[in-house]
């Protein structure tokens, strides 16, 4: 009995990354150097809750959520 060997289908996955997705919408190539036109490299993520709070610290920036607006009624309810 011969073994049936399977083509590989031609898969499309519905996720974009990130850098695709600000491409499409604004245009904008977050890999492209605004000073010398060169292309940039992922380094790292940082993940680690500790470590995310110390960069934003560190350049100043709001370490915590800001907090959401009460929910508004319908708009119809506005002129009644």
């Amino acid at each position: 009995m011969a073994a049936t060997v399977e083509e590989p289908r031609n898969q499309r996955t519905a996720r974009v990354d990130w850098a695709g997705l600000l491409r499409r919408t604004f245009a904008l190539d977050v890999f492209a150097c605004p000073r010398c036109g060169g292309r940039r490299k992922v380094l790292a993520y940082v993940t680690a809750r500790a470590g995310v709070r110390s960069i934003l610290e560190h350049l100043g920036l709001p370490t915590q959520a800001l907090k959401r607006a009460p929910a508004r009624g319908p708009p119809q309810q506005a002129w009644c």
